[in-house]
């Protein structure tokens, strides 16, 4: 079964993730860790827990442990693969600290659709695949970038000059 990401909202994407995450080591969620995961309060949790069970993407019942459905593993899947292609373009191609790189993904995984995510993996890959693992292309990235940089500073020591 084919899940179509947009009609999931960024919210609801947040917890089959963190579901799918916790259950790579527990085998199962309880309410509390996927609270804790997300930093929001069990109540919220409850009401999201019904609302992916209702679109049978998780089995859930109250008080009990949350188990991903075939159709929510492949939409969870889906979901922290689009986060690691976001991440690793910003932390690989960009060279992006890691946790900003993270942060930056969090928050674009969401807004970036499928077109878009396909892209960025084949450029990804593209780099990877160069003889020297992209690092020819990458050094000159980062040289561009920083004459840019210092362009720009050069650019606004002039202006405070004159």
């Amino acid at each position: 079964m084919k899940i179509e990401y947009d009609k999931l909202t960024a919210s609801l994407e947040d917890y089959l993730e963190a579901i799918y995450l916790i259950a790579q080591s527990c085998a199962v969620a309880r309410s509390k860790d996927i609270a804790e995961a997300l930093g929001v309060a069990k109540p919220s949790v409850t009401s999201a827990l019904r609302t992916l069970a209702s679109r049978g993407l998780i089995n859930y019942k109250a008080y009990g442990y949350v188990s991903l459905t075939e159709a929510g593993t492949e939409a969870a899947k889906g979901i922290v693969n689009k986060h690691s292609i976001i991440q690793d373009f910003f932390s690989d191609v960009l060279g992006i600290e890691a946790q900003t790189a993270q942060t930056a993904a969090c928050e674009l995984e969401h807004s970036l659709g499928p077109a878009i995510i396909s892209k960025l993996l084949s450029f990804v890959e593209f780099i990877r695949s160069d003889d020297n693992g992209g690092r020819g292309i990458l050094e000159n990235f980062k040289a561009f970038h920083n004459s840019r940089t210092l362009n720009e500073q050069n650019q606004e020591q002039y202006g405070k000059q004159h």
